[in-house]
């Protein structure tokens, strides 16, 4: 318990005094342990009634694996497309490109008392509708709907596996731009918990 307080802490207090991040809460972890990393921070800010994402990404070496800290409050409309753009910076770096560097998402482990990471160095976000595909639309509200149906979320991969075709489905991962980031990182866990092959893990929408 002492050594996940240090690490929040950590988390909590790198970038100076008093500059707080709220991180993603889960149950499990998927990665623990990330070697050779740099840190990139996303601030929950506001001004008078608006919200706003702020990036501290000044610690960032192009080579390392990115870790990105993320506070939970911060809807995914103005998270995605800071993330997109620090992955296309990435992706485009040439001098220093590190072929075997990822991109992880923090969160803390509140069983394992951990500092935890997912990856998703290959997952593609676009801003828009998928033009195909059956959908998997994750809302604000806690509700998933697939292709407009509501599907309660222990039953949504039986579900998928009955859904009835004459070719193979390709499902695809949507996300309500008004969820959380928090709300979100829980999402991915428990998507990747299915373990459901058809579903396109290397691209997201979210609208």
């Amino acid at each position: 318990m002492k050594y996940f307080s240090l690490i929040v802490l950590f988390i909590l207090f790198s970038c100076g005094n008093k500059e707080d991040i709220l991180l993603p809460k889960a149950t499990t972890t998927i990665v623990k342990n990330v070697e050779d990393h740099s840190p990139i921070y996303i601030f929950f800010r506001t001004n008078e009634k608006d919200t706003l994402a702020e990036v501290n990404r000044k610690n960032s070496i192009i080579s390392t694996n990115w870790i990105f800290n993320i506070d939970k409050r911060l809807p995914l409309r103005l998270v995605i497309p800071e993330v997109m753009k620090l992955q296309q910076k990435k992706r485009e770096e040439k001098a220093h490109k590190n072929e075997k560097a990822q991109n992880y998402y923090s969160y803390a482990d509140t069983i394992g008392k951990n500092l935890a990471f997912i990856p998703f160095t290959n997952v593609y976000y676009k801003l828009e509708k998928p033009k195909s595909g059956i959908v998997v639309f994750f809302t604000k509200n806690n509700v998933v709907l697939v292709d407009n149906i509501r599907v309660k979320k222990e039953e949504l991969l039986a579900y998928l596996n009955k859904v009835p075709s004459d070719k193979p489905n390709i499902y695809v991962f949507c996300f309500d731009k008004d969820l959380s980031f928090g709300s979100y990182i829980q999402y991915k866990i428990f998507l990747q918990s299915l373990k459901f092959s058809k579903l396109k893990q290397e691209l997201e929408y979210i609208y």
